[in-house]
């Protein structure tokens, strides 16, 4: 629900959205400058090329998703754009051509070969720009920034945006990089900050509950919606009437809320990883575990004030808590412990009427209007809210009606990574760029068949980019039918099979210590959204730091002598023990790459240079491919939570979410337990105590756990033997 990269506009005001450097410093001349013409890209990504443009005495760059920027020039080589931020240097062969572009910005550098003497024009639509301040059933109003194409003249739909991350700053420039495919296509842009948020009124309410829509004055963001909608359709001129509504993360649950009791000028929907039951699956708690540093960055950024903070934003976190203690000693460290949402969690542990109030999916009782669920499979923020949209959504899905249908879309994507041209994500390399792909096979052909009545969107019901074989597919329903549930054992030698064990009490056991934690991702570990932060791809991070831990149990299988195809809806099936009274318990299913990287011909790799942080051997590579966490105290229920018998097994069943993966022949599958995933999860101090987030120092024990050789992973599976 944070800083992602938006469907239709950038994240936040940043370099490039519409700045221009100042003249330049150096005198170049006409003919050296024009050497440099050409068209340029980063052979690991070739779907974000530059090109560079001569104007005269100047050079200037721009992309197919990258505004016109001017160079200053430094030296006869050397230019420099966005006040300094990137330098770009020339790079000559010894016979003088110009051969690549080295690009670099802070610690980092790209070489970009020159794969053209002809620069390619990014071709940007021009719109016009208006704010307006719209107003709302009970007297507030919202503002909003609307953009029309300038060269358009008939009468067009609307694309509406709603977000509380701010949109001033919203221009031509902004809508063509952020989605070049949409904005070709011509719409009329509303991007609209929602109430209390930036130029907005009112007071602002993280994930607003909805109201009763009996009452013609009670307000939410499914009625601020229908409002803006109104509004928008009597007073913007040569509109055709229609209006979609899309976004990502806190916009996809705006989004979602836009299908509730809709206006009825609004023709289709697209919630892309929205936020959906913060409590039991997405942003702030899994399984009743709480996602302390993401709570604690996340709100005290959003509630500090009108407009973000992301100042406060740095350090060791991992330090930080471990040393902090509590989440309610962290709080108070903080000097801002009175954050509406800070004392909500501290307030309100367990799943009670204000998580119900504020989760989606008991009001999708009607696909009302055409929607279209947006996932990634490693989303490290709302990977829940778009599948259980869907869930809920799909059997009252009418097959023979599409103004009454919804659609997923699962890919190889991080939270709002479909929104980029990129083909890997860390040093995952897909082969493609998958978000492209996407978007203009996709979302693109979905809004112009709703919008416009123009054919092309051909989705029957779910696209999943199916990785290991990296290739889409496409599905009748989500999870397909043609599958078969297997139980994939876990063994008390540490082996997995697909074969149950001869001595079900045989166990596996391993000792958590919360004075020692296991890292969720690699230290140190910054702050959520501050500087040099890897939160965003840490779940393709290599499992492999953390497989010799005494505190992690491992089971593994021999290589695979065929293709293992999982698609569907994981579930681990737990028999554990604790000899303390609570326990976390986090599954992890692997897919382990082959000893040598030659004996995986064809499948996804791993890329070291790609993402130099990961420092990827793509030897024994272990890529995480499900996960979740279940926190031990609400094993009877989320809602009364109870200490658990001590040094007795007990079944804890959770879902690991969806997949559809093809573990390759010569890989091997790979599943890991856990009892903390610090510190994005606070500690659980192993024994029972009425609220963790008040746990003193002397609660948290050293326990035993135990995992019985009849724990099992529900698998999926299509095509095996």
């Amino acid at each position: 629900m944070g800083a992602v990269a938006l469907a239709l506009v950038c994240a936040a005001p940043m370099p490039g959205c519409g700045q221009q450097a100042a003249a330049p410093a150096v005198h170049v001349s006409r003919k050296t400058l024009e050497r440099y013409v050409g068209e340029y890209h980063d052979p690991e990504e070739p779907a974000e090329a530059i090109s560079v443009f001569r104007d005269g005495d100047r050079l200037y760059v721009e992309g197919p998703r990258t505004a016109r920027a001017d160079l200053t020039a430094k030296s006869d080589a050397a230019f420099t754009m966005w006040n300094g931020e990137v330098t770009y240097t020339f790079i000559s062969d010894a016979t003088g051509r110009v051969t690549a572009l080295r690009s670099a910005s802070g610690s980092q550098q790209y070489l970009l070969p020159r794969i053209s003497s002809h620069p390619v024009p990014n071709r940007f639509r021009p719109y016009s720009r208006e704010e307006v301040m719209i107003p709302m059933r009970d007297g507030v109003k919202l503002h909003a920034v609307i953009l029309r194409p300038k060269d358009m003249h008939q009468p067009l739909p609307f694309l509406l945006q709603r977000t509380p991350y701010g949109v001033a700053y919203n221009t031509t420039d902004t809508i063509n990089e952020a989605n070049p495919d949409l904005a070709r296509s011509g719409y009329i842009f509303v991007m609209e900050d929602i109430r209390g948020r930036y130029g907005s009124q009112g007071q602002f309410v993280m994930m607003r509950p909805l109201a009763d829509h009996s009452d013609p004055h009670a307000v939410d963001e499914s009625t601020d919606t229908y409002d803006t909608v109104d509004w928008l359709v009597k007073n913007v001129p040569d509109n055709n009437g229609n209006v979609g509504v899309v976004g990502v993360s806190y916009d996809g649950f705006l989004a979602a809320e836009a299908g509730i009791d809709p206006n009825p000028h609004v023709k289709a929907i697209s919630p892309q990883a929205p936020m959906t039951d913060v409590w039991l699956g997405d942003d702030f708690f899994h399984n009743g575990a709480f996602r302390q540093t993401y709570g604690y960055d996340y709100v005290g950024a959003m509630e500090s004030g009108k407009e973000d903070d992301l100042t406060k934003m740095k350090g060791n976190e991992y330090t930080f808590f471990l040393k902090a203690g509590s989440f309610a000693a962290a709080a108070k460290l903080s000097g801002a412990s009175d954050l509406p949402t800070w004392k909500a969690f501290l307030e309100h542990p367990a799943y009670d009427d204000y998580w119900r109030s504020r989760a989606v999916e008991g009001h999708l009782n009607t696909v009302a209007v055409p929607t279209l669920e947006v996932g990634g499979w490693w989303d490290q923020e709302d990977l829940y809210g778009p599948q259980e949209e869907y869930a809920v959504l799909e059997p009252h899905s009418q097959a023979n009606d599409p103004l009454h249908r919804v659609y997923l879309v699962l890919g190889p994507w991080r939270h709002g990574g479909w929104g980029q041209s990129v083909q890997h994500l860390g040093p995952v390399d897909f082969g493609q760029p998958t978000g492209d792909e996407f978007r203009q096979q996709i979302e693109a052909p979905f809004f112009a068949y709703y919008l416009k009545g123009q054919p092309g969107f051909q989705v029957e019901n779910t696209a999943t980019f199916q990785t290991g074989t990296d290739r889409w597919m496409f599905y009748s329903q989500w999870p397909p039918k043609n599958t078969v549930d297997r139980n994939l054992y876990l063994d008390a030698d540490g082996t997995l099979s697909f074969m149950e064990p001869g001595n079900p009490r045989a166990y596996k056991a391993y000792v958590s210590d919360p004075a020692n934690p296991v890292p969720y991702r690699k230290r140190p570990i910054e702050a959520t959204y501050g500087p040099g932060s890897h939160w965003y791809t840490w779940l393709v991070q290599d499992q492999r730091p953390y497989a010799g831990r005494p505190d992690v149990a491992t089971f593994e299988t021999a290589p695979l002598e065929h293709d293992v195809t999982v698609t569907g809806n994981v579930v681990a099936d737990l028999i554990a023990s604790t000899s303390g009274t609570d326990s976390d318990w986090v599954v992890k299913l692997i897919d382990v790459f082959p000893a040598k990287a030659d004996d995986c011909a064809g499948c996804t790799r791993i890329d070291a240079a790609a993402a130099p942080y990961f420092k990827a051997d793509p030897d024994g590579y272990e890529l995480m491919i499900a996960d979740e966490i279940f926190r031990g105290r609400y094993w009877k229920s989320f809602e009364d939570p109870q200490a658990i018998p001590a040094n007795t097994p007990e079944e804890y069943k959770f879902s690991l979410h969806a997949a559809d993966h093809v573990f390759l022949k010569g890989h091997r599958i790979m599943v890991q337990v856990q009892s903390s995933w610090f510190p994005l999860y606070d500690r659980n101090p192993q024994t029972f105590v009425p609220n963790i987030m008040t746990a003193q120092p002397g609660d948290y024990k050293v326990a035993e756990q135990r995992i019985y050789a009849g724990s099992h992973l529900v698998l999926p599976m299509a095509g095996t033997r």
